[in-house]
């Protein structure tokens, strides 16, 4: 994927991870599985979360910009599987429907509108692009059969994250550092932390070392800045508090 990936290509990425989502839903043994990557979630839990998320996200960005968002609909899913996933299928398509008739560079609330993310409904489409994504292999390994992510998605994947949740101008509180992402399929990412708060920086030759690095396939570092793995599956040197500090970091802004 491209350093900006195209709308029509997270439209079409949305509909095909959600066809993917449904696929182990379907093939699960049951909607009570337990979701090993979200503890104390069943298989219904996590579809009615990833559901409702949509549908909520459908009406954020048919509100266009708003201080505050609209609230959550609180209609619980159907429990049954098949209606379950008719009903699914009914919220990313409300999304979709959204997203189409928005347009890409349409303004909207966004939770990460401070930081380098923007608050629009490219940012959007590309947040729920990942969302998918990383909730798709939560219902794969409750189903037993996880595949591999695409590549090319899982580099976009951490680069989202780090405009997004890694974003902020909330004063970083312990002592100035850096963090280098590093996949194996060729691509890096730079992550700065100081007194201006957290951002993702350029990469150059003449950089400095980096506080703490952090080595793995691109979908390793995607499951890892998701909480899906830890430190222990990627080749870590440095400073690995560095890393600790990051994970127990709730920045107020």
């Amino acid at each position: 994927m491209t350093e900006r990936p195209e709308y029509s290509s997270l439209l079409q990425l949305i509909e095909e991870r959600s066809a993917a989502f449904r696929s182990a839903v379907a093939a699960a043994p049951s909607m009570d599985a337990p979701v090993p990557s979200c503890p104390e979630w069943t298989l219904f839990d996590l579809v009615q979360h990833l559901g409702t998320g949509q549908r909520w996200w459908a009406a954020i960005v048919a509100a266009g910009p708003a201080e505050a968002p609209p609230a959550k609909d609180a209609a619980d899913a159907p429990r049954e599987r098949e209606a379950l996933l008719a009903w699914y299928a009914e919220s990313n398509e409300l999304l979709l429907s959204a997203l189409r008739e928005a347009g890409p560079e349409r303004g909207c609330w966004a939770w990460w509108s401070a930081g380098v993310s923007p608050a629009t409904a490219w940012g959007v489409a590309r947040r729920r692009v990942h969302e998918v994504l990383v909730h798709t292999y939560d219902a794969q390994l409750a189903a037993g059969a996880v595949q591999p992510m695409p590549a090319d998605v899982a580099i976009d994947g951490v680069a989202e994250f780090l405009d997004t949740c890694n974003s902020t101008p909330a004063a970083w509180p312990h002592e100035a550092a850096t963090i280098h992402y590093h996949a194996t399929e060729g691509r890096s990412w730079l992550l700065a932390l100081d007194g201006t708060g957290a951002w993702p920086a350029p990469l150059t030759d003449d950089a400095a070392p980096p506080s703490a690095s952090a080595t793995g396939t691109a979908e390793q570092l995607l499951l890892f800045v998701w909480g899906r793995l830890t430190l222990s599956d990627l080749k870590i040197e440095g400073d690995q508090q560095v890393f600790e500090q990051l994970i127990a970091w709730e920045p107020e802004e």
